[in-house]
């Protein structure tokens, strides 16, 4: 990932929990920032860099994601209080988006004209890195110069947040993926899973190695190890994605 310098706080994004900015970078680039300082944590960011990097090696469209370093001068101008304080505890690396100008949410109501093909493979990707967010409620997509785009997957690999280690709940059921909002209009999943998994299993390494160490706790490599085992273990359990998706089967 690349590393850039924010230069100016330019909004407040007030959208979810995470109260994401739109942030200028020394590159001219407009980034859409998560910031470690947010209550949700690290955790969060760690899942948007390793689902990212994954999805967009196996061809998915996800923005570029950059490593962003912010100084706490940056809140300086912000009148905003909750603004300040959040870029105050947030010194360093935290996560950029490339912002997709005039992009537009993708209407949940309604999937008519989307690839079966490619709504199926953002099915599979979003199984196998348990993104339990992108249901008609909130998609988590964008339309962009008529291509559909994925964002925000803050909200996968879940049970990190638990008590045991991530790779021991690689084989959890997880039902609230059925809601998935492309499954209606989806083709085989299952196919989309034989296509993919290849190009998913070689870029395990890299989507992991991504991630800055200082979002990973005491012991980075041990963190990276749990995602990388939960990942592989995941392509080995093609049962347990009939289960979730289709239980009625």
């Amino acid at each position: 990932m690349r590393r850039v310098n924010a230069t100016r706080y330019v909004t407040a994004l007030r959208e979810g929990g995470s109260l994401p900015g739109l942030v200028e970078a020394d590159d001219d680039g407009l980034y859409v920032v998560k910031f470690r300082g947010a209550g949700q944590g690290p955790g969060v960011l760690v899942s948007e860099v390793v689902a990212g990097e994954l999805g967009r090696a196996i061809g998915l469209r996800i923005p570029e994601l950059v490593v962003i370093d912010v100084s706490p001068e940056l809140g300086h101008a912000e009148p905003d209080v909750e603004i300040q304080e959040l870029i105050n505890a947030s010194p360093g690396a935290n996560l950029g988006m490339d912002f997709l100008p005039g992009a537009l949410p993708f209407d949940g109501s309604s999937t008519h004209g989307i690839d079966p093909a490619e709504a199926a493979a953002i099915v599979w990707f979003d199984w196998l890195i348990t993104n339990v967010d992108r249901t008609p409620r909130n998609p988590n997509l964008l339309t962009w110069h008529g291509d559909l785009w994925l964002i925000d997957h803050g909200a996968a690999f879940f049970r990190q947040h638990g008590q045991e280690p991530l790779s021991l709940t690689s084989e959890r059921p997880t039902p609230m993926l059925k809601e998935h909002v492309l499954l209606p209009c989806s083709g085989s999943v299952m196919e989309a899973g034989e296509r993919l998994a290849g190009s998913a299993r070689n870029a395990i390494g890299s989507a992991v190695t991504a991630v800055p160490s200082e979002w990973l706790g005491s012991d980075p490599e041990s963190a990276r190890e749990q995602f990388r085992l939960f990942l592989m273990n995941r392509l080995e359990d093609s049962g347990q994605m009939k289960k979730d998706l289709y239980p009625d089967d």
